[in-house]
């Protein structure tokens, strides 16, 4: 009899598995609406939590819902059931950049064409606060038309991983990839040690082989940290004074991409990628933890909802700003809730909607806040329960001109106190990097003030 093809969420005909790991499989899938050709990458919950790889499985979602870019693998959604959690990406035909290399040194039009994308996708990750920190050939996938496809970002950071010193200190990566810095266990700058491990990649495109191989792991770690390189014979001058600045062993001394892009070698032929639509979605982690909850039914995988459309802030006109003073403040005359007033706090910024939004979002998650949104509105609800019920806060959002927002937070159900300490001990502090001025004591700024 004739095997009947698996069928996940009604939606997805899986095939052929296309690898493996530890904790996760990899399948050829076909799109039953659209018959687009998918990869479905299926990570067993059970040994994901076992092993405490939560937080690994919660920033790999995050980080490809933040890179959305020509040169990198789309992340199209996140499905779940009991024991299962589904990732649907982008299938990348070719394999890996890794085969092409083991059959023999790429000619140096090609390896560059190669690291010009790899530097496009690097770049544009850094400028989104995403450091990938696995950099090498086997991560590399190429397509039907020979593009590159930065691919695997299960050990990245975000730019809040990083610590008060402003660098990242966990110690990851392929060892023959990996900067000194990380090696000789320093704090590290992740957009530095993404570039050595470009300097590798090119370094092995062009060569076939490792800059620092050697059968003794600590004699290996030794060349790398003092970047030792022997360059073959086939190497120009000018190649091999380009590679020495992404392969410097002194992070201070690295080439940055800024100035990577207006190096002669790298110029040659340089085509920028057009660049994708981008979603402007939150980096919210709530689609994870549905994926780890345990109410789903085995057999009926669950999607995990993309993140929302983007909130359209309320417009503010002139005749608003002026009822949003203190001084024409004229709800007194028609109420004698003398209390209301210590529930209101206003803050203002220069971010964009979505920055505020991803901020909201971020303070939830910390303090264990459910959120919603709609037309303008940021609502909070707590899971606790206070003293008068659970906390409720509303955040909403005003656009006085495009590059000036006004956040109005107020307590919408709960006990007064509860909230008090939410605002001075959550909220307050967590928007300092975002907030323009202080409206802890109601002032509201002139037009003047404004426009700054």
């Amino acid at each position: 009899m004739e095997k009947k093809p698996t069928i996940l969420m009604n939606r997805y005909e899986l095939g052929r598995i296309l690898g493996q790991g530890t904790f996760a499989k990899v399948y050829h899938a076909r799109n039953l609406a659209s018959n687009q050709s998918v990869a479905i990458k299926v990570i067993d919950k059970e040994k994901v939590l076992r092993v405490g790889m939560i937080d690994q499985i919660k920033r790999e979602i995050s980080t490809m819902r933040l890179v959305r870019h020509p040169n990198i693998v789309q992340l199209h959604e996140v499905m779940a059931s009991k024991s299962k959690i589904y990732f649907a990406m982008e299938y990348v035909r070719g394999g890996e950049l890794f085969a092409r290399v083991a059959r023999g040194r790429l000619k140096e039009d090609a390896a560059r064409k190669y690291f010009h994308q790899l530097i496009g996708a690097v770049d544009f990750c850094h400028s989104r606060g995403v450091y990938h920190r696995d950099l090498k050939p086997e991560n590399l996938l190429v397509d039907d038309n020979g593009n590159l496809k930065v691919s695997d970002f299960g050990l990245s950071a975000l730019q809040e991983c990083q610590k008060q010193d402003g660098l990242l200190h966990t110690t990851c990566g392929t060892p023959a990839y990996v900067a000194p810095e990380i090696i000789n266990k320093k704090g590290y700058d992740g957009a530095k040690a993404d570039i050595w491990s470009c300097g590798v990649i090119l370094f092995v495109l062009l060569a076939g082989y490792l800059p620092f191989h050697d059968a003794n792991l600590m004699e290996m770690y030794r060349k790398i940290s003092r970047g030792e390189v022997k360059y073959p014979n086939w190497f120009s001058s000018d190649l091999r004074r380009f590679i020495s600045r992404l392969l410097d062993p002194n992070p201070n001394n690295r080439i940055t991409i800024e100035k990577l892009v207006e190096y002669p070698w790298f110029k040659k032929g340089y085509k920028p990628a057009v660049m994708l639509a981008q979603s402007h979605g939150s980096n919210s982690l709530k689609d994870v933890q549905v994926a780890f909850s345990t109410d789903h039914k085995d057999n009926e995988a669950n999607k995990v909802e993309p993140p929302d459309s983007p909130l359209k802030p309320t417009s503010l006109n002139a005749f608003d700003i002026i009822s949003h003073s203190k001084g024409f403040d004229l709800s007194g005359l028609f109420g004698n809730d003398q209390g209301q007033k210590a529930t209101n706090s206003r803050f203002m910024t220069q971010k964009p909607a979505s920055a505020i939004v991803s901020k909201l979002e971020q303070i939830a998650e910390t303090e264990r806040f459910m959120v919603k949104k709609q037309d303008g509105l940021v609502k909070l609800q707590g899971s606790k329960e206070g003293r008068k019920g659970q906390l409720a806060i509303d955040a909403e959002i005003f656009e006085v001109t495009p590059a000036f927002y006004v956040v109005e937070v107020k307590k919408s159900a709960g006990d007064t106190l509860e909230y008090e300490r939410f605002c001075n001990k959550g909220l307050r502090p967590s928007l300092g990097d975002i907030c323009w001025s202080s409206q802890s004591e109601e002032k509201f700024p002139s037009l003047s003030e404004s426009s700054n």
